[in-house]
């Protein structure tokens, strides 16, 4: 499938419109999860189990879970627990069977709490697709904290949830909710408004849906592919359930066996050989082969997907495997492609995605037409290059070899012209005023720069400027995949005889990492600060101590890291025959902003 160059410019258009910054690649938008009252609904194999969160302003709707003891002396004249808990299943809170059934809830735990801070931080903001105001959670967090489960026996095709409702059908308080299946999140946080079906899928939990098609969760696909093209780097991603993947390569886990932490390296490293050699990848029209692989485990939270991080076993049905395949090149390519090759039964399409340094366009890849393409059609480009620091530091002046010499010779000339000799007196004139026309004509040729006497080293502004022009090389040198690439870059803006030790510091201090050890490229140096400005000895330069702002993103799986670091170092930069190298560097400080 061709990317229309139009097409592009108009879904960069909508994105850029209806986006914000944020560190995760999704943000709910529906402010479901800051209503007044929160429900986590959980289908287990016998039974559903309850979390509720009442906010203490809407107890009355929930008094029957509301226990004696918080009531006033002579208020507790009231129905048994049992019979409020069938009258809370029948008419509160209902989960009706497809038979028409009502199961009846069990009453775990009820007691006071302050509600669970899931605070949005669009919160107040005009949400660009509603045009409605995001809520806030209320200022009030006390909460009545009630745990239940309604047992069922079977499975049973469907569930329908309702809401309490008046007798007109609206609800009579706000519920915010979010539903699983074991667990499988079968939705983001929305609102319980109305009566909702719960379809589910025994077999594969993963495919549980909400009859609503307004009821899902985000990350819905099981099977993902990203393309990304970069400076130097083609990247093929893959998100892939460990599930599915078994499907077609032997990952040695027993049916219906969790993933012990000891057997993640090996589904890890089964699922990395496996699809290093499937799907097969063009740039500009030659087969390429991945020179490096890594995988890593992914859940599905609240703000998309996360690497995981700790030990805990993971179910093959939500473990997501997230596979980065490496593909090096030497500048942006023209034309890159990849033919998909995994397709099941229930699988048929795959959600694609190319990123370039545009942005990204979506896709779909078909089983009828299994070619991702992406083209280059970036007509304002430049490839990031790295390039000397030269900068006029205000300590030179520029002095005009040629007229100088040619003003000697006439001072010379007029000089002998008075008591002429060897040559007569009009020919020492004529010498002389040639002389000095000649130093008209090239002045400013052959000029040298040379150095203020008692010159000190740059103004503050200036040297600011060069630092941030040399971390900005920096930065593009680190572009470079290959060791000795990168060695040759640096040497461009990091003096010889203190290449390995600042090296070794940049790679140290300066490498911003993200969830997952991947590092984030550096997009922008702001706010550079220089103090005690000090020349060096016995040599042009200075050292300083500095600070200043990166920010940073590294893209994985459509997933975007962004990060704001505040650096302070002590630095030291020389005059490298008219360009500034960095000739020291010590990170003292890295804080990272919100």
């Amino acid at each position: 499938m061709q990317h229309n160059a139009l097409i592009r410019l108009v879904v960069l258009s909508i994105v850029l419109l209806t986006s914000a910054p944020a560190r995760a690649d999704w943000i709910n938008l529906t402010g479901a999860e800051t209503a007044p009252n929160i429900t986590e609904i959980t289908v287990l194999d016998d039974r559903v189990r309850v979390i509720l969160e009442v906010y203490v302003g809407d107890l009355a709707t929930f008094k029957t879970l509301v226990p004696d003891d918080w009531l006033k002396p002579g208020a507790a004249d009231r129905p048994a627990l049992a019979e409020r808990l069938r009258q809370f299943s029948d008419e509160i809170l209902q989960i009706i069977t497809p038979d028409g059934a009502r199961l009846q809830a069990t009453l775990i735990l009820a007691e006071p709490r302050l509600r669970e801070d899931r605070a949005s931080p669009f919160a107040g903001m005009i949400n660009p697709m509603t045009r409605q105001r995001v809520p806030g959670a209320p200022e009030d967090k006390r909460v009545l904290y009630a745990a239940l489960e309604y047992p069922f026996t079977g499975r049973p095709a469907s569930l329908t949830l309702v809401p309490p409702l008046d007798e007109n059908g609206v609800p009579k308080v706000t519920i915010g909710f979010i539903a699983y299946h074991k667990s499988v999140p079968v939705i983001d946080f929305r609102y319980l408004s109305q009566a909702a079906t719960l379809d589910l899928d025994w077999d594969d939990p993963w495919y549980t849906r909400f009859a609503n098609p307004n009821l899902k969760r985000h990350h819905q696909s099981a099977l993902m592919s990203f393309l990304y093209v970069a400076p130097r780097e083609v990247r093929h991603e893959i998100l892939i359930r460990v599930r599915d993947l078994q499907d077609w390569t032997d990952l040695g886990l027993r049916d219906g066996a969790v993933i012990g932490s000891d057997e993640r390296a090996k589904v890890k490293a089964g699922a990395r050989a496996f699809l290093e050699s499937r799907n097969p990848l063009e740039i500009d029209g030659a087969p390429v082969t991945p020179v490096a692989s890594r995988a890593e485990f992914l859940n599905i939270s609240l703000t998309g997907l996360q690497v995981i991080e700790g030990d805990d076993p993971l179910d093959p049905v939500t473990a997501i495997l997230g596979i980065i395949l490496s593909y090096p090149v030497a500048g942006l390519p023209q034309h890159v492609t990849v033919q998909w090759d995994l397709f099941n039964e229930r699988v048929g399409r795959i959600p694609a995605t190319s990123v370039d340094p545009a942005g990204s366009l979506p896709g779909f890849i078909d089983a009828g037409d299994p070619v991702f393409e992406w083209r280059n059609y970036l007509r304002q480009y430049e490839e990031p290059r790295v390039s000397p620091v030269v900068l006029d530091d205000g300590r030179t002046v520029s002095v005009p070899v040629l007229s100088v010499l040619f003003v000697l010779i006439a001072l010379g000339g007029a000089v002998l012209a008075v008591g002429p000799k060897m040559l007569p007196r009009p020919a020492w004139i004529a010498l002389s005023g040639a002389s000095v026309v000649a130093a008209a004509l090239l002045f400013g040729v052959a000029a040298v720069d040379v150095v203020k006497p008692f010159a000190g080293p740059p103004e503050e502004a200036i040297s600011a400027r060069i630092l941030t022009g040399v971390l900005a090389n920096v930065n593009h040198a680190y572009l470079e995949n290959d060791a000795a690439q990168l060695r040759k870059a640096l040497e461009v803006v990091i003096a010889a005889e203190s290449l390995t030790e600042v090296g070794e510091e940049l790679d140290r201090a300066l490498a911003i990492q993200v969830v997952g050890g991947s590092i984030a490229r550096v997009d922008t140096i702001t706010d550079m600060v220089l103090e005690d400005i000090t020349p060096l000895d016995g040599q042009p330069g200075f050292r300083s101590l500095a600070e200043w702002t990166a920010r940073a993103s590294a893209g994985h799986w459509g997933h975007v890291h962004r990060r704001t670091i505040r650096f302070q170092a002590l630095v030291e930069l020389v005059d490298d025959e008219g360009a500034w190298k960095l000739a020291g560097i010590t990170v003292t400080n890295a804080e990272q902003l919100n």
